[in-house]
């Protein structure tokens, strides 16, 4: 009875938002993830005529599109995008199959280290927002109610654990061709490789979507801010570029100090 009720509360509370959003923005939000979802299948469509050298590249790159649209397209065209099959022995290539285009290489490095653990932020994000959404005592489960008296701390707890097992797991898939190491020294090597990069990407995407949460959509807007609305997943899609900007210093630092590879 008491899921039912719930349920009955956020179908009305979805119903109050898509009728208090503004037309403007909802059109807008649905652009961006159309076009986010026509570049991500655009590069995974090409990934599959020119696979990726690093395997894990093959997923990293369109789950960033997902977020990042036409400026993650961008950067796979210029410096993600692996040459022909048959074209492989021709030019110089990089550690993940992409051509080397000479004097920015640090910073395409970096780049793609901070796009590799937003990879896994994202699906680790998206997954955990659906089920707290559609099994709401998953959210009690992580604090909703007895902890936490908003549910999005609960979810955030959910969506940190998620996307630390996705990020640490892409991570290991990244260093272990590259180096003759056992699993277990694998992980580790992940673990310190991805850890800080991680918090530094989920603490710039919780700051941008508590400042939507909080102010921007019930103070400016005037209503709230429901995962089952295009408007949501829209603000995801700018918060994942926040995390984005604040992850990459922390990667530019790891990569610098060889703690993690160079892409």
């Amino acid at each position: 009875m008491r899921l039912r009720t719930g349920w009955v509360r956020e179908t009305a509370l979805i119903r109050r938002t898509v009728l208090a959003v503004p037309l403007a923005l909802h059109l807008l939000a649905l652009a961006s993830l159309l076009v986010a979802a026509l570049c991500a299948g655009f590069i995974a469509y090409d990934i599959a005529r020119r696979p990726q050298h690093m395997w894990i590249m093959n997923v990293v790159w369109p789950v960033c599109a997902l977020f990042g649209g036409v400026l993650v397209l961008l950067a796979y065209l210029g410096v993600g995008r692996a040459p022909e099959p048959t074209d492989a022995d021709k030019g110089d290539k990089g550690h993940d199959g992409s051509h080397d285009h000479g004097g920015s290489g640090m910073a395409v490095s970096v780049g793609k280290g901070a796009l590799h653990c937003g990879s896994g932020c994202t699906l680790g994000d998206i997954i955990a927002e659906w089920i707290a959404f559609l099994v709401p005592s998953v959210a009690v489960a992580f604090g909703w109610h007895w902890l936490f008296a908003e549910k999005i701390f609960a979810v955030w707890v959910l969506d940190f654990l998620l996307a630390f097992g996705f990020g640490v797991a892409f991570q290991y898939f990244a260093i272990k061709p590259m180096r003759e190491i056992t699993v277990r020294e694998g992980i580790v090597q992940a673990l310190k490789a991805d850890t800080a990069s991680l918090i530094a990407w989920q603490l710039g995407m919780y700051g941008a979507m508590a400042l939507a949460h909080f102010w921007l959509f019930p103070e400016v807007i005037g209503t709230d801010l429901k995962v089952a609305s295009v408007e949501f997943w829209f603000t995801m899609q700018i918060a994942m570029v926040c995390g984005f900007v604040t992850a990459y210093p922390v990667n530019w630092w790891l990569i610098r100090a060889g703690v993690k590879e160079a892409m």
